[in-house]
């Protein structure tokens, strides 16, 4: 086993507190961080409420039911949300109206992250609505929200009146230095090869969420055991709270069927359906169980006149049990498939001509196009958001599911928490193998457009978005793979012996199975992990074979990407930007920029190249072709470094004398040019060859004791300078013959008060 360490003693509270208003406060820690819970004294027309403080990250969790059911529905209108308060971090928004608006993705993937653990817990049938809201009022930056969040959810419902089988608990598990850590803080994770986080009831695991750098399945599990036994203490300490000032639950008794209408339905519907759900095509298989349906409810007529919708139930039932019947007991699945069979793949790279990248991955009727496309350091997301560790998102992904994916017609919306989600963890299987900034210095953002689905959309979109990075030639440290797993229990509610896992799942499997286990990773170890139950938990042993499974299948499918596509490729498509890094001293970064952003602006307009100076010295370039790129990068060189002799210079005339002209070769260091080394011939005056403000060649010929620069344009004349110092040329008008250019007292002054020099 690994050490792991949980920062502190964590354990049950002791006798609560009670203050003012009917204030009750209970103590425990977790991490070694105090971890308080008040009750009582807030929101007391919800069913159940909790102000919860970890550290000074404070969540007030609401937990609320309707009065009435809502018996026209088929499912349990639960919704979570999590409300993200700038003030908690003492911020104004960013945004026009100063207040907050739509939910960041932080807060939606935070509602997720609610919802999932505490959904599978309420009874089978009930259709009250149950709203569950999460308020952060305070955030230190160290303690996490959304765990406080999850855990304050479990103990507003223990505490009300809606029938709820919690509690649950939940924690997040870092490893750092080869050690698991509960609950590490926001400085650790930065050094955290694991990000996982896991809710689960004092019996078993009812969901995880990772990102994980490479790691291997048996440390997963380690650190799934390790956040269980944390969990069971959080689980202690709430049962005591419940003990205290729980109210007790509203009875309720799940729905059954009639039997003698069961019976009929059953003896109508199973060989026909058993039938149709054998059918391999998707599409052809729901027609057939619809046409079932249809069927036997038209016959229910007359022995069960308007009791259609119970007709309906029972038929679902049924489809349910034929589905499971055949895969526990025949090992067969509804595409004929065996338990551990991944459905055929084929994938396709650079079938879109202008994209920087391109991939296509299919695997059975379930297919992604995805798209990369790279851009300069400038174009990352800015995040306004509480508790995000980062301002500015360099690599994102995006997730869209049109509705013709799946044969349907409904309106295009802006992206939902499903979006949302499989956009976020997409992004979290793949972020931690893009090289980083300094060895690949540009913005990544991917697109995976689902365009047929039949099931893991989500690890579809990880297989194709490795394909496009790598299409594009994102030197990712190795690619990565997804799949999604199931499971089939007997019962329908708890793992016991005899549960099926599947691996690679369609959309029915999802729908009338047990579990959602997607896992992606490299041919090293586990980069993602989403699971979500639907059942009352599994054990650590079943998610080990479940890892174990999956691993086979991902190197299955891995390897039938790489034949395709075995590395990134090693060039950048012609339509992507030319992105190079200068490193500038931070005291010469003003010289780049120029006064007013003069210096800069001329660099973007006259090479094309897009110029972003970081605080720390880093200049990006980003050029739509070398040649700009080139100009760009040898410009900013001369702006930046010292003269040395024999460099050369395009510079600009600041001052005249009698002797000669002084050229400003960089903002802010300008040199002597004798009037000997004006011209390859000797000239009568300075003012016969330069003006003020003309911009010349000139070459350092020394740089004196005192760091005076000499300088002498004859002789860069005579050293043909490169092209990039010509090109930066002015074009002058031709002057008029015998026109002289004007001297410091007018045209054809006689210079500085004095005779000139000859």
């Amino acid at each position: 086993m690994m050490e792991y360490t949980a920062q502190g003693p964590s354990g049950t509270g002791s006798t609560p507190e009670v203050g003012r208003g009917g204030k009750r406060v209970f103590r425990t820690e977790l991490a070694g961080r105090p971890l308080v819970a008040e009750i009582g004294h807030v929101a007391r027309q919800a069913n159940g409420a909790v102000l919860l403080h970890y550290g000074e990250t404070t969540v007030l969790v609401t937990a609320t039911a309707s009065a009435e059911p809502r018996l026209d529905l088929d499912f349990f209108p639960l919704r979570s949300d999590f409300e993200e308060r700038q003030y908690a971090a003492g911020r104004i928004p960013g945004s026009f109206f100063r207040r907050e608006g739509r939910p960041s993705e932080r807060a939606t993937l935070t509602a997720r992250l609610i919802d999932r653990p505490i959904r599978p817990l309420f009874p089978d049938g009930y259709r009250h609505d149950v709203q569950v809201v999460a308020t952060l009022l305070s955030y230190d930056g160290e303690n996490p929200a959304d765990i406080t969040s999850m855990i304050g959810a479990s103990i507003a419902l223990s505490i009300s009146d809606i029938p709820w089988s919690g509690p649950i608990g939940a924690v997040m598990v870092g490893l750092i230095d080869d050690r698991l850590v509960i609950n590490p803080t926001g400085e650790e994770i930065e050094r955290s090869g694991l990000e996982l986080v896991v809710a689960a009831s004092a019996d078993a695991l009812l969901m995880v969420e990772a990102g994980a750098d490479e790691v291997p399945e048996p440390r997963i599990v380690e650190a799934l055991e390790a956040g269980h036994a944390e969990i069971r203490r959080l689980c202690a300490w709430q049962r005591e709270i419940v003990a205290a000032v729980g109210r007790p639950k509203a009875d309720f008794v799940s729905p059954e069927s009639p039997a003698d209408l069961v019976a009929w339905v059953q003896a109508k519907a199973v060989d026909p359906m058993r039938e149709a759900i054998l059918q391999k095509d998707k599409l052809a298989r729901e027609r057939s169980i619809q046409g079932v349906m249809d069927q036997v409810a038209a016959e229910s007529g007359a022995s069960f006149a308007g009791r259609e919708s119970e007709v309906r139930a029972a038929l679902h039932d049924v489809e349910k049990q034929v589905t499971r019947a055949l895969i526990l007991e025949q090992g067969v699945r509804p595409d004929g498939r065996k338990l551990d069979e991944i459905r055929p793949i084929w994938c396709d790279v650079g079938f879109l001509p202008r994209a920087h990248g391109s991939g296509l991955f299919t695997r059975g009727q379930t297919q992604a196009c995805t798209v990369a496309t790279l851009g300069s350091i400038s174009e990352r997301q800015i995040v306004d958001a509480v508790g995000e560790r980062e301002d500015r998102k360099r690599y994102m992904h995006h997730y869209n599911f049109p509705p013709y994916s799946t044969g349907e017609v409904r309106p295009m919306r802006s992206p939902g928490r499903r979006e949302i989600g499989h956009g976020a963890l997409a992004e979290r299987a793949l972020v931690r193998m893009v090289p980083p900034e300094d060895a690949f210095p540009y913005t990544i953002r991917v697109v995976s457009e689902i365009i047929e689905s039949n099931g893991s959309t989500s690890m579809a979109s990880v297989c194709g978005s490795s394909l496009a990075l790598m299409d594009a030639g994102v030197p990712l440290r190795r690619p990565v793979a997804g799949i999604a797993m199931g499971l089939v229990t007997r019962d329908g509610r708890t793992a016991g012996a005899g549960a099926a896992i599947l691996s690679d799942i369609q959309g029915m499997e999802d729908h009338l199975g047990d579990m959602d286990f997607k896992v992606a990773g490299t041919e090293r170890g586990v980069t993602a992990i989403q699971m979500d139950i639907k059942i009352a938990g599994i054990g650590a042993d079943l998610l080990s074979r479940a890892l174990e499974q999956a691993r086979q299948g991902r190197m299955f499918i891995l390897g039938k990407m790489l034949e395709v596509l075995p590395q990134p490729r090693s060039h950048l498509s012609p339509h992507a930007p030319r992105i190079s890094v200068v490193q500038v001293p931070t005291d010469r970064i003003r010289d780049v920029i120029g006064p007013g952003g003069k210096t800069i602006n001329r660099i973007i307009a006259e090479t094309g190249a897009q110029v972003d100076v970081e605080d720390d010295g880093k200049v990006f370039i980003a050029a739509p072709n070398d040649e700009s790129g080139r100009r760009a990068e040898a410009w900013i060189h001369r702006l930046t470094r010292d003269p040395k002799p024999g460099e050369v210079y395009v510079g600009k005339v600041v001052r005249l004398m009698n002797f000669g002209a002084f050229v400003e070769i960089v903002p802010g260091k300008d040199g002597l040019v004798h009037i000997s080394e004006l011209a390859r011939e000797r000239v009568p005056s300075v003012e016969d060859v330069v003006a003020i403000g003309d911009e010349v060649i000139v070459k350092v010929k020394e740089i004196d004791e005192l760091g005076r620069l000499n300088l002498s344009r004859r002789a860069a004349l005579e050293s043909e300078p490169d092209a990039e110092a010509r090109e930066q040329i002015k074009p002058k008008e031709p002057r008029p013959a015998g026109a002289r250019p004007a001297g410091p007292n007018g045209p054809g002054g006689g210079g500085y008060g004095g005779a000139r020099r000859r």
